[in-house]
């Protein structure tokens, strides 16, 4: 019978524990990744606007190319939704423009349903660094809730590398077809 309190008692302190920590950790993040394309900043925004594109350069998309796919509005414009429902990489969920600059900036919003809720949010910018090369800066923000916050700093480490390859793609995309 000690025994069995005593190891109750370890899985207890284990989840206290693992509780505590969860309570202090931040629950927002906010990743960025850019890279720099030698092509010219109109023919890049004109590219990564059309959220279909993303089909040829964004990691997330491309983990199940038989995903179901359900398209609403003009894509490239404020209000466009890209509905997802594929497998268990993918998920499901759906992502909408909600705010564009013309030639520098689209914004979205990204509603997860499945693997787990959320909502984040994405810009996509692009800065002129001469008028043949761009800069592309990608930022995603979010909030994780308690206690799953506790993986934060796994899950920007993990969110960063898949945005660097997304962005590695889109730059060998739009340097081929300069």
């Amino acid at each position: 019978m000690n025994a069995v309190m005593i190891v109750l008692m370890v899985l207890v302190s284990i989840v206290a524990l693992f509780l505590i920590i969860a309570f202090f950790t931040r629950k927002n993040y906010i990743i960025r990744s850019e890279v720099v394309i030698l092509s010219t900043p109109n023919k890049v925004f004109d590219y990564f606007k059309i959220l279909k594109n993303q089909d040829q350069y964004n990691k997330w998309v491309m983990v199940d190319p038989k995903m179901k796919r359900i398209f609403n509005g003009t894509d490239g414009t404020v209000g466009f939704i890209d509905a997802w429902d594929g497998n268990k990489k993918a998920g499901a969920g759906e992502q909408e423009i909600t705010n564009i600059i013309e030639g520098k900036i689209i914004e979205t919003e990204i509603r997860f349903i499945r693997p787990f809720t959320s909502v984040a949010n994405a810009k996509m910018e692009v800065i002129p660094i001469n008028e043949n090369d761009s800069k592309v800066i990608w930022t995603m923000e979010s909030k994780m809730a308690f206690p799953m916050n506790i993986m934060i700093s796994m899950i920007e480490k993990m969110l960063l590398k898949d945005m660097d390859e997304s962005l590695s793609n889109l730059k060998k995309i739009l340097e081929n077809n300069t």
